[in-house]
């Protein structure tokens, strides 16, 4: 009789397996679509023998010891890092197109043949010292020169300001992120506290970790508990357990200079610290590539557009003081100076005897020499004079020479954003080979469960059947 039972007992059992199996699979199918999935399958277990007569120990079937995850830390990992490396130079990529409009010399008639227009005037005065006509026209292409150099300051500053916009906008989502990670650490820790997996809430931990490591470099540890600490950078603690710290924008700072009134990135490790500027530390994922062209690519553009129109100038009004007016007037700036070359680029202006008056435009070496043109001759050649890095670099050379940085630097950032795009989707490939729902294995296991519920459903039967005859010879 005992035996009988203990067959029924198995029957249900194997019902109960059979039924978890199924529940599984289904929820499996029901999350075909939904991103950073895994598997699931449910880990039956050899239940605990019963000892017979003698020395037999007679099984009792199996029971459902745990639902587990198909998942490869390992390739996980890997998805995880390479997604901060694509970030960094998809973000990159982007503002870098950005920045080569500024400079795109073949569309639209830029900085280099405002320059050329103005030595061309020059020229062209030379030709005629005693032209106010001319002298006019120079006045203007000056005038033109230095709206250029403004438009190309002022176009890369709004590249900056995209950039700010932007790194508000990732701060944002990485805070919303990290909310959402430390309330999964309580999830997580509370399901596993009790041995249970906690399957789904590991899986969309795993998800937000990667599209954090998208947005900037992280570090990050699991406790004995399953809950992470995720550190970004060196120091910005942003989750640690169920508590975290949020990342905030905000301007100045302490930093002076170039870039002050840039937006940075700041971290308070306490409700009633000090807060810190971490923007330095943000090198990785897309934060990394929006601040490395923000503060490295955008200021040496702007450095490097100081210098040229600091030069410019200098040697301009070096040659311009030097000559004579058409009025006899010597010591005449073309071009406003200062000593200091920050910002000049945006700041470069005519002086404003030149502007009220086309007739103190200097052509002429010496006093009372109408035809006089050696002034206006040494002026035009200076675009031909070696006046950068050490005389070696004429004005068109340095110019050039900076649009084909900018176009190599975009040309490769490009190359690379594409690879690493590439290198990113074959890694997503693998790891939904090995932990994908396959809705033909799926639909495979659910017949095959279908078909295990059916015959333990028959063992049941097979076992009522047999406890019946015994029960019917006993009644005879």
């Amino acid at each position: 009789m005992s035996r009988i039972w203990s067959m029924m007992d198995i029957g249900r059992r194997s019902m109960s397996n059979s039924q978890t199996a199924l529940q599984t699979t289904a929820h499996n199918i029901a999350n075909r679509s939904t991103e950073g999935f895994s598997r699931q399958r449910v880990e039956t277990v050899s239940n605990q023998t019963l000892t017979g007569a003698g020395s037999l120990q007679i099984g009792s079937g199996a029971r459902a010891g745990s639902v587990i995850r198909t998942n490869n830390p390992f390739i996980e990992k890997q998805i995880e890092r390479e997604g901060g490396q694509a970030g960094y130079l998809n973000s990159r990529s982007e503002l870098l197109a950005r920045v080569e409009e500024v400079y795109n010399e073949q569309v639209n008639e830029g900085l280099n043949h405002s320059v050329g227009a103005f030595f061309n005037t020059f020229r062209e005065l030379s030709n005629n010292p005693e032209s106010l006509a001319t002298r006019t026209q120079l006045k203007e292409t000056a005038e033109n020169l230095t709206k250029d150099f403004h438009r190309v300051i002022r176009d890369i500053q709004d590249v900056q300001k995209d950039a700010d916009f932007r790194i508000a906008t990732k701060v944002e989502e990485i805070n919303q992120i990290t909310k959402e990670i430390s309330s999964l650490n309580l999830d997580i820790a509370r399901i596993e506290l009790h041995g249970s997996t906690a399957n789904d809430e590991r899986d969309r931990r795993d998800l937000l970790l990667k599209q954090l490591s998208e947005k900037v470099n992280i570090r990050y540890a699991e406790g004995e508990t399953g809950m992470l600490t995720i550190t970004a950078g060196n120091t910005a603690v942003l989750v640690s357990g169920t508590s975290r710290r949020e990342l905030t924008t905000g301007t100045g700072y302490g930093k002076e200079g170039p870039g002050s009134g840039n937006l940075e990135i700041m971290y308070q490790s306490t409700d009633g610290g000090t807060p810190v500027n971490v923007s330095g530390q943000m090198v990785g994922g897309e934060l990394g590539g929006i601040l490395s062209v923000r503060d490295d690519i955008c200021q040496n553009l702007q450095n490097s557009m100081d210098e040229m129109a600091y030069k410019l100038s200098w040697e301009v009004n070096r040659a311009h003081v030097q000559g004579y007016d058409r009025q006899g007037r010597t010591g005449n700036l073309f071009f406003n100076m200062t000593d200091d070359k920050t910002n000049y680029a945006s700041r470069i202006s005519l002086s404003d005897a030149i502007i009220g008056d086309v007739g103190r435009i200097s052509a002429a070496a010496q006093k009372d020499a109408p035809a006089d043109n050696t002034v206006a001759n040494i002026i035009s050649n200076i675009q031909y004079k070696g006046i950068f890095d050490g005389g070696k670099t004429t004005i068109d050379d340095f110019y050039n020479a900076l649009v084909g940085k900018v176009g190599i630097e975009t040309q490769r950032s490009n190359s690379e954003a594409t690879v690493q795009r590439d290198v990113l989707a074959q890694l997503k490939n693998t790891r939904e080979s090995i932990s994908g729902v396959s809705l033909d294995e799926e639909t495979t296991k659910m017949i095959e469960f279908q078909k295990a519920f059916d015959a333990s459903a028959r063992l049941i039967r097979t076992a009522d059947e047999m406890l019946d005859t015994v029960l019917n010879i006993k009644r005879y």
